[in-house]
Formats: C-alpha cells, structure tokens, sequence
C-alpha cells in the first residue's frame, strides 16, 4: 500500500492508503512512551494485531469493502486509545500529515 500510495498525486486517495501504515507506525511508537496509559497501550496493540493479522471479517479481495473492517477497527481503536493520551503526544508520534489524524480523532476533549 505505501508504494501505491507514494505514485499517486496528493489527494484523498493518496492519504486513505497511507492511514494503516501511519497507524501502525504510530501505535509502535505510542506503545513503547511510558506516559500512556497501560488501557490505551492495550487498544493500539489490538489495531496493529488487527491490521496484520491474516483474518479479516472481510475478505481482502473485495473492492473497497475489503479493507474497510481494518479501517473501522483501526479508527475505533485509535479514538478510544487518544482519550487518555495527550493530543499533542499523538499528533508527535504521527508520521505524516495531522490533517487526517485530526479528522479521525475527533475534537478534543474538554
């Protein structure tokens, strides 16, 4: 997907296929930060397992809808994850743009 990703131009197309592997990367290094909270630790080890794990509820094969369980898992996961981390912990750990991350995440919590 990251090399796809990185012959499209700049687009929404572009930013959805680098979202899993951005996760992941993020997830790795949020997991190894000692001031995230064993709960969130536990959340982003599950999104990474899920993403690269070979069992899908959707088969891969299936346009579009193939990779969407990864997504909703991923973004369910991270939403529930970046309640008790830090919003700027997170956007630090994100790889690349925070526009998409921002979207996923929501507003912040007051």
């Amino acid at each position: 997907m990251v090399v796809l990703a990185k012959r499209l131009p700049p687009g929404l197309l572009r930013e959805v296929l680098e979202f899993l592997p951005a996760c992941v990367s993020t997830a790795r290094t949020l997991r190894r930060d000692g001031a995230v909270p064993r709960r969130a630790k536990v959340a982003l080890g599950v999104a990474v397992l899920w993403v690269l794990s070979p069992i899908d509820l959707l088969p891969e094969f299936l346009p579009v809808i193939g990779p969407l369980d990864d997504v909703v898992a991923v973004v369910l996961l991270f939403r529930y994850a970046a309640r008790s981390i830090p919003r700027e912990r997170v956007l630090a750990a994100w790889p690349g743009e925070p526009r998409l991350l921002l979207r996923v995440l929501g507003a912040p919590a007051r």
